[in-house]
């Protein structure tokens, strides 16, 4: 071999080293790049699995028992109150409570509850006090409101549905609502066309509704600390993997038997899936 053929024997050799490594880096950045995207594709499918899995729940809880038009103060509600709050908490709910709440407070409690409904929110509220139908709709009643005809329940009280709807405006995932104000209330012989207990309460869509007593009927409290309505949802709230809804029925089923009928709780529903209480159960609660 001369000189001529050995020098373009190393050039050729040279080229090809070059080619082979260029290719390499080219196939070493093509693999870099598709493990950084496969990467990032598994941190958004994470991510958006943590959001779908940790929807957050939240709770504005209301006890009101000292109205000034009535002949004794109702120690239940507040007793109510305090106890759904601890349980509430227990399994993750952030709680807004608020005792003898007066109008202002009430309708500042509702805006602080809108305020933190997302798109994947789990919303309760519960009420315990006076409740007066009117049109029929349900209405709230705060500790200093002032009623002697139909148009101060419209304009002092807190309407259910409208708290529903701010729910639904809100892009609520679930809405839960429990209501224990169908009492006698020290209003009632001030109208001249009265009508006993709560209205039916429309549920919008994903919704349960859980109600002291049927439509248009009274519930006498009891003896005890808490009313019978809280006290049969609490027992049943602490079942092993319940969902909501059976819940609220077992409360309602519980109720009618024992009273024999005395007493029947409403439950209204249009939920689209189940929400479980004892599923976000703290560790060490």
């Amino acid at each position: 071999m001369n000189f001529r053929q050995l020098a373009v024997s190393r050039r050729s050799l040279t080229i090809a080293t070059a080619f082979v490594g260029v290719v390499s880096l080219a196939l070493g950045a093509h693999a870099a790049l598709n493990k950084r995207s496969l990467d990032a594709a598994r941190a958004v499918a994470t991510e958006q699995v943590g959001e779908a899995t940790n929807a957050s729940r939240i709770a504005l809880v209301i006890g009101n028992g000292h109205y000034p038009d009535a002949n004794a103060p109702l120690a239940q509600p507040i007793n109510d109150a305090r106890a759904l709050t601890a349980q509430l908490r227990r399994t993750g709910f952030d709680v807004d409570v608020v005792e003898d709440a007066n109008r202002d407070d009430m309708q500042r409690a509702i805006g602080r509850l809108k305020s933190k409904i997302k798109p994947d929110t789990v919303v309760m509220l519960f009420f315990g006090g006076y409740g007066v139908q009117v049109g029929r709709e349900s209405y709230m009643i705060p500790v200093d409101a002032a009623i002697w005809k139909e148009t101060d329940v419209r304009r002092q009280g807190v309407s259910v549905e409208s708290v529903l709807e701010a729910m639904k405006e809100q892009g609520a995932r679930a809405k839960l609502v429990v209501i224990d104000a169908s009492r006698r209330n020290p209003y009632e012989r001030r109208f001249r066309a009265y009508s006993h207990g709560l209205a039916p309460i429309n549920a919008p869509d994903n919704a349960l509704i859980l109600t002291s007593a049927t439509p248009g009927k009274v519930a006498d409290d009891s003896r005890g600390a808490n009313s019978v309505l809280m006290s049969e949802l609490l027992a049943n709230l602490t079942a092993q993997g319940a969902g909501v809804e059976t819940v609220f029925n077992k409360t309602r089923i519980a109720i009618t038997r024992a009273s024999e009928g005395e007493q029947v709780p409403s439950v209204s529903s249009s939920l689209l899936e189940d929400v479980s209480f004892a599923g976000a159960e703290k560790a060490g609660s």
